[in-house]
């Protein structure tokens, strides 16, 4: 089973991190899920991987089920937080690294994972397994503890959310392209490209827990509004553009958990007039977050 473990790394490291949506608590629940394997007696498996597989899915469903609120602080400072004692994790454990978390964040999808954060425990589950990593429903349901039938409406309702649902708003695919190119040009600090996209009038408001400050504020004018985002060029790069209440908007996100979302108003000629910065847990949990289709 060791062998098995050290061949299957790779597969159940993806399947934990698109489950947790964080590299430092995938490989916990990797180090977690060696330790249940090495107790057990595994004599009668047929098949190893798909075992594995079933194990690590558990332990990320009870990490996800263990987490108090969608917003708490993430919990990956760098540091192995694996159970102290017993068999070491084949090859050993691996020490996540904010780069390769960021490469991994976007080879998968920011966008992705900021939605997929916004699940409940169960859909998540159902919808990585099933289809990120094609294991049949019957298997999910035995981890659920529900029915095959009920599995199914799980992995079609969170598909719904990160396929997006079309809007109606005629104006979504310019408003879309609109705030690609702000995403665009925060991340790259280009400065002009950024006061292109801004309406001469436009003010940006922030609440309190954006900084943090004492009360939220407010800046008015192209030039006060570009500089403040060119200051958050380091959260950009963990941004993704999303459905917001139906409109276009931007997310941003640390280790998979959503922490600030940008809603955005135009004006006809399509300029953003407005930008209204939300970070706070309770605005954050009565937004509808989705992905854009």
């Amino acid at each position: 089973m060791a062998r098995q473990f050290e061949q299957d790394r790779p597969r159940l490291r993806a399947v934990a991190y698109r489950i947790l949506g964080s590299l430092g608590e995938a490989d916990d629940a990797l180090q977690d899920a060696w330790l249940r394997a090495d107790r057990a007696d595994t004599s009668d498996v047929e098949n190893p991987s798909g075992w594995l597989t079933t194990v690590v899915a558990r332990v990320c469903l009870n990490l996800l089920r263990a987490r108090d609120t969608r917003r708490e602080e993430p919990l990956d400072d760098g540091t192995d937080r694996g159970p102290a004692g017993g068999a070491p994790l084949p090859g050993g454990p691996s020490v996540a690294d904010p780069e390769e978390e960021a490469q991994l964040a976007e080879s998968v999808g920011i966008a992705l994972l900021i939605v997929l954060d916004t699940l409940g425990p169960a859909e998540r589950l159902a919808f990585v397994l099933h289809d990120m990593f094609d294991v049949p429903f019957d298997d999910i349901a035995a981890m659920l503890e529900k029915t095959p039938a009920a599995t199914r409406q799980l992995a079609s309702r969170a598909r719904r959310r990160v396929r997006g649902v079309p809007a109606p708003d005629a104006d979504l695919p310019r408003r879309r392209r609109a705030v690609d190119a702000y995403l665009a040009a925060t991340r790259c600090g280009e400065f002009d490209a950024l006061v292109a996209l801004l309406h001469p009038d436009v003010v940006l408001r922030a609440d309190a827990a954006v900084v943090p400050t004492p009360e939220p504020f407010a800046v008015s004018g192209v030039e006060q509004v570009a500089r403040g985002a060119m200051a958050s060029m380091g959260r950009a790069r963990s941004a993704g553009v999303v459905l917001v209440d139906g409109r276009a908007g931007m997310a941003m996100a640390e280790n998979g958990r959503l922490r600030v979302v940008l809603r955005f108003t135009f004006a006809d000629d399509g300029l953003i007039t407005g930008i209204d910065v939300i970070a706070e847990p309770e605005r954050l949990n009565k937004l509808d977050i989705a992905g854009i289709s």
